[in-house]
């Protein structure tokens, strides 16, 4: 058997959580080690998640912004047309290569070793590397053998596949979504969650007839009914079909089709399309790490055990991101989840907040969260208000033709301390993060309507909805 290599601070996985963590780690004296099975860095945000999807989005945006522009006097000698092949060649050589260099670099930098390997425990202390490749052609030699001092597990998660509805052919996963060679004419969609929603609403706007089968009664069950009701407005002016307590049955492809049999309400019913995308979710990467060979704990879904700074319950193996049992699946929970542990390794007193953390599902319009809603924040015990501004009332809303949407506050009857706030509208997205901001920081509603927000721009409702807070509008 191989030597044993001696490692001070080693990171399972190089996505979103295991990058930072490993530049934290190096950051604060660390000498870092990161094990990485894939042929590039990033994870699956970088690769085939958040980062390409909104490439697609934003091409989808750009087609429709094309076609839509006699709304501002602007004619053109006729409708825009798109090359998908050029869309999805700027994807992934301009956005997706980009950033997974980027990360490469940063990794660098650092100083961060990057082994290329399938990672799997062998004790508390120790793991075993495997090289890519056949293995079948592998033994119990090879490889190589780490001996750790310290470990975080960030090795993310994976689609989770549902019956008779095996990925392969034409029935794909939200990796498949992103790199079809052709925009479908008929495309089928299962699971009206973020994922679902994103990838359904970008390809109905690259021209697209895209049908929803949702299994619940609503799609984005995260979100509030009044945000999803937008959603909803707007994919019906795109002609999506959304079918809701839909339970889909199985799938049978040709060389140029599938067909999709689904049942509402115990009825069968059929669609055949170019393609079918399946999200419905997505499940940890811990079956194959070794766990049982630790005394890390999981529940039964795979899901890790962990403290407050991401500690499990081997006292130097800590776990974050996707796989652990606090907090969303987000890439951005994943990047504090990566400092705080490894700020915890270097014996620093840090810890994760989860009520803070936004959420964001990039639709038409965008939708944004962060902190209670109002119904969250009374099962937590707490009396609260609501704030609400309109974006119809704001200069830079209407002149960008947006104005659908609103801006929430949540807050304390006693203090008027912020503990929630919901974005929809143009840039949810960007505006959250003052809102996140503010919770975090257990401002007040006054605190955010004194300061001076720059006019005319699409923060400037987040003022407002803090005036109506303090019982003094302006606006409305």
């Amino acid at each position: 058997m191989a030597d044993v290599e001696q490692k001070d601070t080693v990171i399972i996985g190089a996505g979103p959580g295991g990058y930072v963590a490993a530049i934290r780690a190096a950051e604060l004296g660390q000498q870092v080690t990161v094990v990485e099975q894939s042929e590039t860095l990033g994870g699956v945000c970088l690769n085939v998640g958040c980062v390409p999807s909104k490439a697609l989005i934003q091409a989808g945006h750009r087609l429709q912004e094309a076609n839509d522009a006699s709304t501002y006097g602007i004619t053109t000698a006729g409708p825009a047309t798109i090359d998908f092949a050029k869309t999805q060649e700027w994807k992934q050589k301009k956005v997706v290569d980009r950033m997974t260099s980027g990360v490469a670099m940063l990794l660098k930098k650092h100083k961060v070793e990057v082994i290329r390997g399938e990672a799997t425990l062998d004790s508390d202390t120790q793991l075993r590397v495997i090289a890519p490749g056949p293995k079948q052609f592998m033994s119990r030699d090879t490889g190589r053998t780490l001996a750790f001092k310290d470990l975080i597990i960030a090795s993310g998660s994976r689609p989770v596949e549902i019956p008779n509805f095996k990925f392969e052919g034409r029935v794909i996963d939200s990796t498949g979504g992103l790199n079809l060679p052709e925009i479908p004419k008929e495309l089928v969609v299962i699971g009206g969650g973020y994922v679902g929603t994103e990838l359904a609403g970008a390809y109905a706007n690259l021209g697209a007839h895209v049908t929803i089968l949702e299994g619940t009664p609503s799609i984005l069950p995260n979100f509030e009914k009044d945000m999803v009701s937008l959603v909803l407005k707007n994919l019906k002016a795109h002609k999506v079909d959304v079918i809701t307590s839909a339970m889909a049955k199985k799938s049978e492809q040709d060389d140029n089709s599938v067909t999709v049999t689904y049942e509402v309400d115990g009825k069968a019913q059929t669609i055949k399309a170019d393609y079918c995308m399946v999200t419905v979710g997505r499940k940890p990467n811990t079956d194959n790490l070794g766990l049982e060979f630790t005394d890390v704990k999981t529940d039964k879904h795979g899901f890790i055990d962990v403290d407050d700074q991401g500690r499990t319950a081997s006292p130097h193996i800590y776990a974050i991101g996707d796989i652990v049992n606090n907090g969303p699946a987000l890439a951005h929970k994943a990047f504090f989840n990566g400092k705080v542990a490894a700020g915890a390794i270097a014996g620093h007193h840090t810890a994760n907040d989860y009520v803070s953390v936004p959420a964001v599902c990039f639709a038409d319009p965008e939708l944004a969260t962060v902190g209670y809603t109002q119904a969250e924040a009374k099962d937590a015990g707490l009396e609260v208000s609501t704030a609400k501004f309109p974006f119809a009332g704001n200069a830079r809303a209407v002149s960008m033709d947006q104005a659908d949407g609103f801006v929430r506050l949540v807050t304390t009857k006693e203090a008027n301390t912020l503990v929630g706030a919901q974005v929809v509208g143009p840039d949810a997205s960007d505006l959250i993060a003052e809102l996140s901001l503010a919770v975090n920081s257990h401002m007040n509603a006054e605190d955010v309507a004194l300061t001076i927000h720059p006019h005319p721009t699409l923060s400037e409702p987040i003022q407002e909805a803090a005036d109506i807070a303090i019982g003094f509008p302006t606006h409305i």
